[in-house]
């Protein structure tokens, strides 16, 4: 501890001129004060910047799932059993506008191969269910319609391509120059761009589908590859560096998650770290990576774990994406026996995510109606109203302010005290760094005047968003100390609330 107080020591000290990059390589010969004055000029990029400062989206596992009551498809389903008569896609979204969420993510091809499109590269899907229309383009709409982002899961699994006589996962073809998309008689696409990839059939497949789904729905803000996989097959691999460059060229403002954009959290049940660094380290440069693993360790980016990571290495910015189910399981079974998390459960979620550094992703199933059940409808009604209840109102805003600095085991360290006209109850402390300066902040602990100036409460890294939770407290002044840092604070905010 004592050698990463000098090297916080020098940071601070320094006068810093290096330019801000979404990937640095820590070199062979870099010595530990180099290493974390890379980290903190690594920075989000604005696609990566807007995802965490948005940081509420829904997830939506909508398929022949639904119907058939199972979490896992067989890719051998009838598309008969998808045998919805509508859907209100106006529904889902005003209910998920009213949670506060952004962002709508569905999956259009979850690992069974139906897609919810009428696809022009395979029969498996709505196009030959009883259903005949296009929840892509449903949604799509209702989403420009009540201002929320799409985005869209396409499953790399694909059991039907696996499972059916002439399936192209794992049919043993060679790489060949292709051109994206391929046409197709009578289909023809308004968007006029070609591409040209060396692959094989299946991921000449998928990424037809990618420029279907990129090229005629309006704006895509996040394209979500999951890593679960059923079953394999021949040996298929993905050349996701294919996928990369065709998602780049159309849709330039989406991000990707489970690749070198946004990384999964690491479990499916609301579990958070304590400390959640976006900056972490790659043995190999991300940008030229083809399979991302999972990366589940409870620490990522620490001072300790970046400088006991074998060099030369590369600290890359990469937030995590915490998905999480509103019932138990992703798709919509039954109101009998399916519990749905409480409201209670679902903000503590969302304060622990959203207020740690990372992107919340709830999923919410439809049913088989084509709608949100009400008793999810309803939650989600309690967790919006309550979070505007509690956050939209800053019971430091009329606070005088002033900044001073105290010593530290690391030299003198910044303070920041706010006395208000009446005192206040408060049990959240909200603060936030300027995400353009890097991730700099490692602690901090809250302090309230009485009779003298007593702790009540500590936190580790800020980020984006850091929510600290203590038991109530009233006061007329209170402090918020760094206690630790790799540079200069740049703090943009700091917010006091009160969850009555």
């Amino acid at each position: 501890m004592r050698k990463i107080s000098l090297i916080v020591a020098a940071l601070l000290a320094a006068s810093c001129t290096m330019k801000t990059a979404r990937t640095f390589r820590v070199e062979p010969d870099d010595s530990p004060e180099a290493v974390i004055e890379k980290a903190v000029h690594v920075v989000p990029t604005p696609q990566q910047r807007h995802a965490l400062e948005n940081g509420f989206a829904a997830f939506v596992h909508f398929g022949p799932n639904t119907f058939t009551g199972v979490e896992w498809g067989s890719g051998i389903e009838d598309p008969a059993v998808f045998t919805l008569q509508e859907v209100d896609t106006d529904q889902w979204c005003r209910i998920f506008r009213d949670a506060g969420m952004k962002r709508v993510i569905l999956t259009a091809k979850h690992h069974d191969g139906f897609v919810l499109w009428p696809s022009r590269y395979t029969s498996h899907g709505v196009a030959s269910s009883p259903y005949k229309g296009d929840i892509v383009k449903a949604l799509a709409a209702s989403c420009r319609k009540y201002g929320l982002e799409f985005g869209f899961y396409l499953s790399p699994a694909d059991l039907y391509q696996m499972e059916a006589p002439d399936g192209l996962y794992g049919n043993g073809s060679a790489a060949t120059l292709r051109t994206i998309p391929r046409e197709v008689p009578g289909r023809p696409f308004s968007d006029k761009r070609t591409f040209a990839f060396e692959v094989d059939d299946y991921n000449e497949y998928f990424l037809n589908q990618l420029f279907e789904l990129l090229t005629e729905y309006g704006p895509v803000s996040e394209v979500w590859f999951d890593g679960a996989h059923p079953k394999r097959k021949g040996g298929q691999q993905y050349n996701y560096l294919a996928w990369k460059e065709l998602i780049h060229a159309l849709a330039p403002d989406a991000v990707v998650f489970g690749k070198e954009d946004l990384r999964w959290c690491g479990n499916e049940s609301g579990q958070t770290r304590e400390s959640e660094w976006n900056v972490i380290p790659y043995a190999e440069d991300p940008a030229g990576m083809n399979m991302f693993d999972d990366l589940t360790e409870p620490d990522l980016g620490s001072q300790e774990r970046l400088l006991a990571q074998p060099k030369p290495f590369w600290l890359h910015y990469q937030p995590a994406e915490t998905d999480v189910s509103i019932r138990d399981g992703w798709f919509w079974r039954n109101e009998h026996e399916q519990s749905v998390r409480s409201a209670d459960d679902v903000l503590d979620i969302w304060e622990r995510s959203v207020g740690g550094n990372s992107i919340l992703l709830l999923n919410v199933p439809p049913d088989r109606r084509g709608r949100i059940a009400p008793r999810d409808s309803a939650v989600l009604a309690e967790v919006g109203a309550r979070i505007r209840e509690i956050y939209g109102n800053d019971l430091l805003s009329g606070a005088r302010r002033k900044k001073t600095a105290l010593p530290g085991p690391a030299g003198n360290l910044p303070a920041y005290e706010f006395t208000l006209p009446l005192a206040i109850r408060f049990d959240r402390l909200e603060l936030r760094e300027d995400l353009s300066e890097g991730e700099r902040i490692e602690s901090f602990a809250l302090d309230v005047w009485s009779d003298g100036w007593q702790e009540v409460a500590r936190g580790t890294n800020v980020g984006a968003r850091r929510i600290l939770r203590f038991p109530e407290q009233n006061a007329l002044r209170l402090r918020v100390r760094i206690l630790a840092a790799r540079a200069k604070p740049k703090i943009t905010s700091v917010s006091a609330y009160y969850t009555n």
